[in-house]
């Protein structure tokens, strides 16, 4: 992974790609991030990190919510004065969107959400433009600067090894990115918003652009492990960037420096009320022999080796393969004889687990965080990813495990994090907000 990072910042230092035009878009901001999966993917060093899977019937039930959705959920008829625009995460355990909870009820009636469908259940209340944002994106385009495109086309492909069609890429985002964006400003200026509250903004920057366009603060919330290699935040040297937030929220102090942000951008605290350290008693409870693997589409396959190498060569204990919510206990198979058992839904949560877990393995998945805070030794698979936890094995909060014959005899000396409020500090939204 940090070889892909380090080609993708050097051709887009070579080629000055943060500085390329199209049609008043800034392309290579938009698909930076699909730029670095379609090299990871084709490369055949990730699968696809988050993928959805529809039927015919599904897609047609899709249409029909976004058709209905067009006067039932449309954000230009909604009652009521706003100040705020609140964009929550589609990822939604249990109906509950852990990251803006907080944000929203402190709001209140102030803040318009504005959630989509399209990959997950919307909100109750909330209100989106789902119909608009697929029909932005089925209109087909043109080629758009077709020379510049094959040349960076070419750059990476000198670099990596890796062809991606870049051309193919610039062609169907930009265009969507410039119609959402039209739409979005409209939506703004009409409800007159003052700030603009979004998780995941790499994957929305045709808001946060119009929100730029109209001078409206943008204040992305932290949902997942940023780092250095993490390139929808990771910008070396803080050049200048194109519609990016004014400020990034985050859980805790550590992730306010782990990486490079784009010039301009501030950091707050917010903490994280979602999830608090055990008592001393859910401590001494944990059962010594749960072993928590914790899985990523991305990387599964290769992790469940290492859960079966070290159910084989310590058959007495516990080792459970966790799923992430975007993954399918099809897409998996243990042998026969092994004891590992694979864990997905929610019958089970994965906090439920670590919190009775003594230990935990992964790569480069939040839940590892959270397992720390729940008092997990952690180790770190060495597959690709696991870059993202390098700075936290350097801290000594987790052990970094070359291969999966290791794992057995290093597990017991996986370290505890001896103060977890570095990644998870205590809620300290309502004094963020005050200022």
């Amino acid at each position: 992974m940090e070889t892909l990072c380090q080609a993708i910042w050097q051709v887009e230092q070579e080629l000055d790609l943060l500085n390329w035009r199209i049609q008043k878009a800034h392309p290579w901001p938009i698909i930076r991030m699909r730029v670095f999966h379609e090299l990871s993917q084709r490369g055949g060093i990730h699968g696809q990190p988050h993928p959805v899977r529809r039927t015919r019937s599904d897609k047609a039930r899709l249409v029909g919510k976004h058709l209905a959705g067009v006067v039932t959920r449309n954000p230009f008829l909604a009652l009521g004065r706003h100040d705020a625009v609140v964009v929550p995460h589609p990822r939604k355990p249990g109906g509950v969107e852990i990251y803006t909870d907080r944000l929203r009820a402190s709001l209140g009636p102030a803040a318009l959400v504005l959630d989509s469908g399209i990959n997950g259940t919307p909100l109750v209340g909330s209100r989106n433009l789902d119909f608009f944002t697929s029909a932005a994106g089925a209109l087909r385009s043109r080629p758009l600067d077709a020379e510049r495109c094959k040349k960076v086309e070419q750059a990476l492909e000198a670099l990596t090894g890796v062809k991606v069609p870049i051309g193919a890429l610039v062609a169907r985002e930009v265009p969507k990115h410039l119609r959402l964006r039209a739409i979005y400003r409209s939506l703004l200026k009409r409800r007159k918003i003052k700030t603009v509250f979004v998780v995941v903004a790499y994957f929305h920057q045709h808001l946060v652009g119009a929100a730029r366009d109209l001078g409206i603060r943008v204040v992305e919330l932290q949902h997942g492990a940023i780092s250095p290699f993490h390139l929808g935040y990771s910008y070396p040297g803080r050049p200048v960037v194109a519609d990016q937030p004014d400020e990034l929220w985050c859980f805790g102090s550590y992730w306010a420096g782990v990486a490079e942000l784009p010039a301009g951008m501030k950091t707050q605290v917010i903490g994280a009320p979602f999830i608090q350290p055990l008592t001393a008693s859910e401590l001494a409870a944990k059962n010594p022999q749960r072993v928590v693997f914790l899985s990523q589409g991305t990387i599964g396959g290769l992790l469940l080796d290492y859960a079966l190498a070290l159910s084989s060569a310590r058959p007495e204990l516990e080792v459970i393969f966790r799923l992430h919510p975007s993954e399918h206990l099809s897409d998996y198979a243990v042998p026969a004889g092994s004891s590992v058992r694979i864990s997905a839904g929610p019958v089970e949560s994965t906090l439920g687990l670590l919190a009775s877990a003594t230990y935990q393995v992964g790569v480069a998945t939040t839940a590892l965080f959270e397992g720390m805070v729940l008092g997990c030794r952690t180790a770190v698979a060495k597959l690709p990813g696991h870059e993202y936890l390098l700075p936290v094995v350097d801290r000594g909060d987790a052990l970094l495990v070359e291969e999966p014959a290791a794992l057995a005899q290093l597990l017991p000396s996986a370290p505890i994090c001896q103060d977890s409020t570095a990644y998870y500090a205590p809620d300290n939204l309502a004094a963020v907000l005050k200022r």
